[in-house]
């Protein structure tokens, strides 16, 4: 059952609309102007409760509608159904909402509960509002991991077989993309990070630089910078964004840089 607080709304709009909100990382700072209009024009503001209390302060006379974890989908449901009822709904996320977000699960959803021959959204219109990303915030946090080619591998097994994320993985480092790891380990999940750094490790020297960002821009923030080998000696949790160098990434003090290539082609010193 979800949770439901805050005021009554403020009554439904003649036509109802679906905000898909990403947050970013957390920090009130790094919440984009269009992501906070957006809450503000909304009578209802469906989310997880972790990421509700990120924007408890724009809460102040709306109906707040909070599921826990693996509440996705009925989060969705909830936020159709109050949007098709005439209401401006807002589903908020951490990030942005189309990167392993909220926004995918909300068009699976209308695709599978609406009329077969309707060819988009029905009743309501929807508007996906983009936000600071998980490996945005972590990125800069460890200074220029990403300025070439990189990866994004969730290692939750949740909802996508093992197999199939080994075999990405495996291939993205044979092709030298810098990687970013979501989702890497919990507390009765740690084997995955322990097989995703030995397929690594198949094409990574032990001395490759790794980042590890734990609650970027929240609360707890904790960012180190390892390597490789010692990728294992440190905490690592659902809070937590890694990110591993490819073969040109360096150290530089405490960040992680990675040349775009620059250096073959001009003389950078000057």
């Amino acid at each position: 059952m979800s949770e439901q607080h805050s005021q009554p709304p403020v009554g439904p709009s003649p036509a109802g609309k679906l905000y898909l909100v990403g947050l970013g990382p957390g920090d009130p700072r790094h919440l984009t102007p269009a992501a906070r209009q957006a809450i503000e024009a909304s009578d209802v503001v469906v989310g997880y409760k972790t990421y509700i209390v990120l924007v408890r302060g724009l809460l102040v006379g709306k109906q707040v509608v909070a599921t826990g974890m693996r509440g996705e989908v009925e989060r969705a449901r909830e936020a159709i159904a109050l949007a098709q009822g005439g209401h401006t709904v807002a589903v908020v996320c951490s990030g942005d909402a189309g990167i392993y977000g909220m926004a995918g699960l909300v068009y699976e959803v209308l695709r599978e509960t609406q009329r077969p021959e309707a060819e988009g959204p029905e009743v309501f219109a929807i508007e996906v509002v983009p936000g600071i990303s998980a490996l945005g915030a972590a990125a800069s946090l460890l200074g220029a991991p990403l300025m070439h080619d990189f990866a994004v591998v969730s290692l939750s097994d949740l909802l996508t077989p093992w197999e199939d994320i080994a075999c990405r993985l495996d291939a993205a480092a044979r092709t030298d993309f810098v990687l970013v790891l979501y989702n890497p380990s919990s507390g009765r999940r740690t084997e995955p990070l322990v097989e995703a750094r030995r397929i690594l490790l198949r094409h990574r020297a032990p001395s490759t630089p790794a980042g590890i960002v734990t609650a970027a821009y929240r609360p707890g923030q904790q960012v180190i910078v390892t390597d490789l080998e010692h990728l294992l000696d440190y905490e690592v949790g659902m809070l937590t964004t890694l990110v591993v160098g490819n073969s040109a990434t360096f150290r530089f003090g405490d960040a992680m840089v990675t040349p775009r290539g620059y250096g073959r082609k001009y003389n950078l010193g000057g």
